[in-house]
């Protein structure tokens, strides 16, 4: 195993980040790593608290701006509580979004806010993961997906297709903005053949 790192999985909802996200943490376990496998929103009790409020109700719950406030306030409780003391025991952190979901779905789809959401990253986080997977796959295969499971946390799911179209844009940016970090998958494939490549960048 090389030394313990900060990984994350993004994509669009429905495209089988979180399953990827379990599998790669399972594979790096089985390679003898301590790994911490978490998500967002959530991940420490105070974070999933706030989950709840995000992403359950009506889809004009919450303005942007408001979101954004929460995401972050989550993501901070998230860092403090999970993922720093982790990576100093350490540990590999696997999470399950991450910064990247808040600049796409609040600061490229909800308004033009992204100024404000790199802002409050700068201010109140301060870290990038040493490597993300970013999974692209068909927004119509993946909503139909993600509102199959009647999780009762759908309520980004209920903006609809052309959101979702929106956010695999802004996903895709990001991953060309950002080819230091970022590794694009390609999702239209099953869940054994994206693993089978993901696992390669253990």
């Amino acid at each position: 195993m090389s030394k313990p790192r900060f990984i994350t999985f993004e994509g669009i909802d429905g495209s089988g980040k979180s399953t990827q996200a379990r599998r790669f943490a399972d594979h790096l376990r089985g390679q003898g790593g301590d790994v911490v496998l978490t998500r967002e929103p959530g991940g420490s009790p105070g974070a999933e608290e706030i989950r709840q409020l995000l992403l359950t109700g009506d889809t004009d719950r919450w303005s942007a701006e408001t979101e954004i406030l929460l995401f972050t306030a989550a993501r901070r409780d998230h860092l403090e509580k999970t993922i720093q003391p982790a990576l100093a025991l350490d540990k590999t952190v696997v999470s399950d979004r991450f910064a990247d979901s808040t600049r796409i779905y609040q600061g490229a789809t909800r308004g033009d806010l992204r100024e404000m959401v790199d802002k409050l990253h700068s201010l109140m986080i301060g870290r990038e993961p040493d490597l993300t997977f970013i999974i692209d796959m068909d927004p119509a295969t993946a909503l139909e997906r993600g509102l199959a499971r009647k999780s009762g946390e759908d309520r980004f799911e209920d903006f609809g297709l052309a959101f979702q179209e929106t956010l695999r844009h802004g996903f895709l940016a990001l991953a060309h903005a950002n080819t230091d970090r970022c590794v694009l998958i390609d999702g239209n494939r099953t869940a054994d053949q994206i693993a089978s490549e993901i696992a390669a960048y253990a």
